[in-house]
């Protein structure tokens, strides 16, 4: 730009500038009622997230006092007391400086004794926070909290914490105004004191809300359950149900440990689901054999604690024997695709090492001794299994001592479910403490596993507005699709309140056999 020779010209362009530097500096009245209401909203939104953890500590607390639960849950209730104390610390080291700021800027005004007098006042923040270098302490604090936080919880949870906790400092970019990138400077420099106000709030914010989080993680560590057990006994479970001379006989040993005082109870299936109590912490169980081939005995063990009712599966099986050579399988009549299908086979007159299976091609078997897994790759209504004999006939031909066809089948779909519900109305405060979506095989008998890798969130607040779909993705190597894999859903979740409607949708998941599933959606009215 060339500079004008002519005086007059030169002071109107003089003028020009000192007019757009006052211009600059002149930070409007709606610029300032903005941060000001934005500092109440913080505000406001704090003592809402206060509120959330006040709960959540008050449970850890209350659960310390429950018979048999102070030795787990006193060390987490603790931590819990030593996190609250330095969050208030911080929100108190915050507020402290809130009041240097309106000091320096000339005191509180006289109609709000909450905020300045002069909310544009611009040299309090840069002479305390920037040439006094007031911001390195408070940038230290926040760094020295975040560390501190992190630490409290368990190793295998720090990276992921550590991406989502909100109380960070963020590194500024540089530019013409800034060129070493210095945060003091970023933050503070020529800021209002209204505004000045409004970042600290925000920074007590991030304060609630990564105390939070921490805290409701120690709630979830010590609310899981433990039990006691005060007998030990000596188990043997042969591997081998049914013999013939020669076989090779297996068991294993071990030692069980169980609570005499527990009285759980047991429902056999078959029979029209018969029950049967523990005698001093056992269950006894007897029955005629009946039938030949392999019995499969199934059922429930259900024991009420303090935690609810508890409830698990078993089974055992055992071979009643018949002459001529028979096929049984270890689980069920059916071969599964992905799995290993587990057989029991034997041949009157045959020793059990010496009796094999052929089988047609795309399967393939692994095992010995009467004992075999089958893999198979294609559905099927005639699999042909030949049992085979190493014994050579007249021609000198393995001996094919019998054929069995079974049928192959895919792995049935398991079902979505959140907290053992498949939908309907749910607690906020449950679905708030929901890890994530489970794919659940229900009434099947293998022991199998799907991973769900993704859903879709989406949710119809009371009285707001619908938030749309959002994709949830289990990352590389992970265990399964999280809440907490998405920090605005996992977010949002913990936002939700009564009379909101919860979508999770396109629930996928993967199984044995490498296949995706689509397992629907899952709908929840918050009460």
């Amino acid at each position: 730009m060339s500079i004008p020779k002519e005086p007059r010209q030169i002071m109107i362009n003089l003028m020009y500038l000192v007019l757009t530097a006052l211009l600059a500096l002149n930070v409007s009245n709606e610029i300032l009622n903005a941060f000001k209401t934005l500092s109440t909203s913080i505000d406001k939104s704090n003592r809402s997230i206060d509120a959330k953890t006040a709960e959540v500590y008050a449970a850890i607390k209350e659960s310390e006092n429950v018979k048999g639960q102070y030795e787990k849950v006193h060390k987490y209730k603790l931590q819990a007391d030593d996190i609250v104390a330095k969050s208030d610390e911080m929100m108190k080291y915050f507020n402290d400086w809130k009041k240097r700021v309106v000091m320096a800027a000339g005191g509180y005004g006289k109609e709000d004794s909450t905020f300045p007098d002069k909310m544009d006042n611009i040299d309090a923040t840069t002479t305390l926070l920037v040439e006094k270098k007031g911001g390195d302490t408070v940038q230290k604090k926040i760094l020295e909290m975040r560390k501190y936080l992190l630490s409290q919880l368990p190793p295998e949870d720090t990276a992921t914490f550590g991406k989502t906790m909100p109380l960070s400092i963020e590194v500024p970019k540089k530019n013409e105004h800034n060129p070493t990138g210095d945060w003091n400077i970023a933050n503070f420099e020529h800021m209002p004191a209204i505004a000045s106000l409004a970042l600290f709030s925000k920074f007590q914010n991030d304060v609630r809300s990564s105390e939070n989080m921490v805290i409701k993680r120690l709630s979830e560590l010590a609310h899981t359950k433990e039990f006691v057990f005060d007998t030990m006994a000596a188990v043997a479970v042969p591997k081998t149900t049914y013999a013939l001379q020669g076989d090779k006989i297996e068991a294993t040993i071990l030692l069980a440990a169980f609570n005499r005082t527990l009285k759980p109870t047991a429902v056999i299936t078959q029979g029209g689901g018969s029950k049967k109590d523990a005698v001093n912490g056992a269950i006894p169980w007897e029955t005629v054999a009946a039938g030949t081939g392999l019995q499969t005995v199934k059922g429930k063990v259900m024991l009420e604690t303090v935690q609810g009712l508890i409830t698990r599966d078993w089974s055992f099986d055992y071979m009643v024997g018949t002459t001529g050579a028979s096929l049984q399988l270890d689980k069920m009549n059916v071969f599964y695709i992905g799995v290993d299908n587990p057989v029991t086979v034997s041949a009157a007159g045959y020793a059990v090492e010496d009796v094999y299976l052929q089988l047609p091609p795309g399967a393939t078997q692994t095992g010995s001794n009467g004992h075999f897994a089958i893999r198979c790759t294609t559905p099927s209504t005639s699999f042909a299994v030949d049992i085979m004999a190493k014994s050579k006939n007249k021609d000198g031909a393995p001996v094919k001592v019998s054929t069995s066809i079974i049928r192959v089948k895919t792995i049935p779909n398991p079902i979505a479910k959140l907290l053992g519900k498949t939908g309907g109305p749910m607690s906020a405060g449950m679905f708030k403490a929901a890890v994530a979506p489970l794919a659940v095989m229900e009434n099947f008998e293998f022991d199998t596993k799907f991973t769900i890798i993704e859903f879709k969130f989406s949710m119809l607040p009371k009285g707001g507005d619908y938030v749309p779909e959002i994709l949830v993705k289990m990352p590389a190597g992970g265990k399964g699709a999280k809440f907490m894999d998405n920090a605005l859903v996992a977010s949002l979740q913990g936002k939700v309140k009564p009379g909101d409607r919860v979508y999770l949708e396109n629930i996928k998941a993967v199984g044995p056999d490498g296949k995706v599933r689509d397992l629907g959606a899952l709908i929840f009215n918050l009460n």
